[in-house]
């Protein structure tokens, strides 16, 4: 009750709280989440899992931001994929049927399975050379029947 009644009457003592020991972290901005390439797999990995979904970890790849999310370690042999130039990175990332295989500078293996781009686009990573394709839907007589019939 005296603790209530001091900060009613504004006399209640005010002691800044050290900084050391201090838990809290700010917000997060987009802006401090650059991934830095020269780091071990694992501390990659943490990175873009710490930023995931805000703000979201980020590189620079063919002259756009796009954010990495859904990352895990990748413990196996290199995989089969088309190689992507990212900014920074000391080897290609590589485009494979599971998603995007970034490398540590340990050599081993970080997978991200989806990408956004700065217009809010967020595809699989494995599609990330097909994302400009589009396809025409082609409808069977049958089909076209039956739109027809709904319509």
């Amino acid at each position: 009750v005296e603790a209530v009644h001091l900060i009613a009457d504004g006399k209640a003592p005010r002691i800044p709280q050290p900084k050391e020991g201090a838990t809290y972290e700010g917000i997060q901005k987009k802006e401090n989440a650059e991934i830095s390439w020269d780091q071990p797999a694992a501390a990659l990995h943490n990175w873009i899992r710490g930023h995931d979904k805000v703000p979201g970890a980020w590189a620079t790849i063919d002259g756009q931001v796009v954010t990495f999310y859904g990352s895990s370690l990748l413990d196996a042999s290199v995989p089969a994929g088309q190689e992507l130039s990212i900014k920074g990175a000391s080897r290609p990332g590589l485009v494979t049927k599971n998603g995007l295989v970034i490398f540590g500078n340990d050599g081993k293996m970080v997978l991200v399975r989806n990408l956004q781009f700065e217009d809010g686009k967020m595809i699989p990573a494995s599609k990330y050379f097909s994302a400009d394709e589009t396809t025409a839907l082609e409808l069977t007589e049958e089909e076209k029947k039956m739109a027809e019939d709904i319509r």
